[in-house]
């Protein structure tokens, strides 16, 4: 188990960037905040914690999560209400798969509570660079990665943790379109499929850049095994809605555990939905859908928040929906967007209001 050898220490910048930077105007992933929070693991503990300026890492050629890809990381999003308060968004559910990630990778745990007293700290000092126009936020970028020095596919014993914080705009900013490609697939049972780590979506990456080409947003992935079982969007979770009901693939170790998609499922059945976790067989899709019992489809992320699908595509066989049509794909966006920034009560006690 991961122990701390000492408490963090804040060191500000003399001088904000924040006046070079137009947050009404910002490319999703390509805009940091002043600060970043640092913290080292050798000999068993996490030590040489730090809130600094941001600045670049002096890393060895032979860095092993270079060569080796052990590294993970989360996605949050911060936002403010009316009192210019960061809010944080289901901070505790974000380091509980941190750490589940890093026990898939063959790393060490972060304390729970140090994350949130460094993510909060670090939030409130640059909480000056949360966007307040709608549909924008304070993306917060927790990353964990091997640092050992040398050429031999073992575990690290030694790690980095950083927090980044990035003002953002939407995701999609439109409807989006998908291809059910059998060609490729994301994960297996058994893999790394449920872990947000890195060589995951470097495997993703490629047949992304296929997708695009061929007028496609994302990818539906399906099962690796028997290539008929939808998993989840490049970005995202997805949910179907049925007549009577709204089904979601069930996390079964090859799909990663969505925050936004726990959040989405709570809610939906408090509202009175029947909502079910189960296999979802891309044929049942693609029937239901030119049937007309699939009304609605929409994907789940932090980034994506809720997005629409227009459209699907497999092999030969494609469905259409209005986006126009779609009632609880905005439902949700609006509730999950309304507590996030305070415009509405949270019964579920999910968001920390940073003081």
């Amino acid at each position: 188990m991961s122990t701390i050898a000492s408490n963090f220490k804040v060191t500000k910048v003399s001088e904000s960037r924040l006046t070079e930077v137009d947050l009404k105007n910002i490319p999703f992933g390509r805009v940091f905040t002043d600060h970043m929070f640092i913290a080292h693991y050798a000999e068993g503990q996490w030590k040489d914690m730090e809130i600094k300026k941001l600045e670049n890492f002096s890393l060895h050629p032979s860095n092993l999560a270079l060569h080796y890809g052990q590294s993970i990381f989360e996605g949050m999003k911060a936002s403010k209400n009316e009192k210019g308060n960061p809010l944080l968004f289901r901070p505790d559910e974000h380091i509980k798969r941190l750490n589940r990630s890093a026990e898939r990778m063959c790393m060490p745990l972060f304390p729970e509570d140090v994350f949130v007293e460094a993510l909060t700290e670090l939030v409130k000092i640059d909480k000056d660079w949360i966007p307040d126009h709608p549909g924008s936020s304070l993306y917060i970028r927790p990353l964990m990665f091997a640092t050992d020095e040398f050429l031999g596919v073992a575990p690290s014993e030694t790690f980095i943790f950083v927090i980044l914080l990035l003002p953002v705009g939407p995701y999609y900013d439109k409807p989006v379109k998908l291809i059910a490609d059998p060609t490729y697939v994301r994960a297996v049972k058994g893999g790394t499929g449920e872990a947000k780590t890195a060589g995951n979506y470097a495997a993703s990456l490629y047949p992304s850049k296929v997708a695009k080409e061929n007028g496609f947003d994302q990818i539906l992935w399906l099962d690796g095994v028997e290539k008929k079982f939808v998993q989840e969007v490049g970005t995202m979770n997805i949910f179907f809605v049925f007549d009577d009901r709204i089904v979601t693939p069930k996390a079964d170790g090859a799909i990663l555990k969505g925050i936004t998609r726990k959040s989405f499922i709570e809610l939906l059945k408090d509202k009175g939905f029947i909502v079910e976790e189960r296999p979802v067989e891309i044929q049942e899709v693609m029937d239901k859908g030119k049937s007309g019992e699939l009304k609605e489809v929409f994907g789940s992320g932090t980034a994506a928040v809720a997005t629409t699908i227009t459209q699907i595509n497999y092999l030969d066989q494609v469905i259409k929906f209005d986006p126009d049509k779609a009632e609880i794909a905005p439902w949700l966006k609006e509730n999950i967007e309304d507590m996030r920034n305070g415009r509405k009560k949270d019964p579920y006690g999910w968001v920390l209001e940073v003081m």
